[in-house]
């Protein structure tokens, strides 16, 4: 697959590969069991330029294409998915819609220190409510002079409880429904009123904060609207499709750090008298798996590069994102297979990755909803 890479981004493939070895692999097993949140790591991400791989340089970003930041959050998962949703979310969903949306201040004001790895930021669109029907938030944005006021809850924020600021959808528009009447605001965390619930005990991705937020009576400057009154919902779909490409490359990455586990495993394991890799059950499980993550790195790298050429990419973005988490779940769960009864216990790695390969059939966007944009866009075409 590295011949379809530029010299300039299989260099920034072996970069971050080495870091993901040296500073990231060490501590994977203890903060999946504690749940830390690996805050230090971040920040050295931050330095290295891969919290804002995509933002111009002179927004504090790395100026770097599509491609190339699929190939960084795959890297980063295939190690830890933990941090490869954090590098996701704060490129995809934060860095990217600032770009786009924002303005001269804002830019310079949020996205340099987010691009930076100085500030980390949440997307907060999900609420208990308003899941897959997004556009059924109730959380509320009430103009009072210079300010807005924000009033309602969160659900399932992924660096919710780690970040310096949120990017909180609300509906402007009095009596609006649907889609209509969202706006989208800049919350720094520390604003009064904003409340932090309990970390959710999840089943994977556990160094990942994911929190409730409760938002009473918040008052946000007129300044901090991004893009146009009513128009949040744009925002917040643009960002979404960026981010499925965050998400495939996280399934991608771990799963082909359960193919090399399952594969190392293979030649070690002996019964019968010969290491396992040497009967043909063992051989087509791992052909299969390696085709599979084959296929998705390549719908990965279509999207991404319709992404750098200013093309639509909704439709590629989903495939991706629905082919991806489908395999990732097949591989990991071929690569517990594999490891037998050691791959049902937490002294080998693939117990851990089948955990936290489930939330890519789940988060920005499930995998029916991504059958429905799939469809949608046959049937409209």
């Amino acid at each position: 697959m590295d011949h379809l890479l530029s010299e300039d981004q299989l260099e920034v493939k072996r970069a971050i590969r080495e870091f993901a070895e040296n500073e990231i692999r060490p501590s994977v097993a203890a903060r999946d069991e504690s749940g830390e949140f690996p805050a230090a790591i971040c920040r050295k991400l931050g330095e290295l330029g891969f919290m804002g791989v995509n933002t111009p340089v002179q927004y504090g970003g790395a100026g770097r294409d599509a491609v190339t930041y699929a190939i960084v959050v795959e890297e980063l998962s295939r190690v830890d998915p933990s941090v490869g949703v954090i590098v996701s979310v704060n490129n995809s969903m934060i860095c990217y819609p600032l770009e786009h949306f924002g303005t001269a201040e804002q830019r310079a004001v949020w996205l340099r220190p987010a691009a930076e790895g100085k500030l980390l930021g949440a997307f907060c669109l999900t609420e208990p409510d308003a899941g897959s029907d997004a556009a059924a938030l109730t959380t509320s944005a009430t103009r009072d002079g210079a300010v807005w006021v924000l009033s309602g809850t969160k659900s399932f924020i992924t660096n919710g409880d780690s970040a310096q600021f949120y990017l909180v959808f609300a509906r402007s528009e009095k009596g609006s429904q649907n889609a209509r009447g969202v706006s989208a605001f800049l919350v720094p965390s520390d604003s009064p009123g904003v409340r932090k619930g309990k970390r959710e005990k999840k089943m994977g991705i556990r160094s990942s904060d994911c929190i409730e937020l409760q938002f009473e009576d918040v008052r946000v400057p007129a300044g901090n609207l991004l893009g146009q009154e009513g128009e949040g919902f744009k925002v917040a779909m643009t960002s979404l499709d960026s981010g499925r490409i965050g998400i495939a490359s996280q399934a991608v990455g771990l799963a082909q750090g359960a193919l090399e586990a399952a594969v190392a495993y293979a030649k070690e394991r002996v019964q019968f008298g010969r290491p396992i890799s040497e009967f043909q059950a063992i051989q087509f499980k791992l052909a299969d798996m390696e085709m599979l993550a084959h296929a998705a790195r390549l719908l990965i790298y279509s999207a991404a590069r319709k992404k750098d050429h200013q093309q639509r990419y909704t439709h590629e973005a989903a495939i991706a994102k629905l082919f991806a988490s489908d395999m990732v779940m097949r591989i990991t769960q071929e690569a517990v297979q594999i490891h037998g009864g050691a791959g049902y216990t937490r002294d080998y790695p693939v117990e851990r990755m089948l955990r936290d390969a489930k939330v890519t059939e789940i988060y920005e966007g499930t995998s029916e909803i991504q059958r429905f944009i799939i469809s949608r866009n046959l049937l409209t075409a």
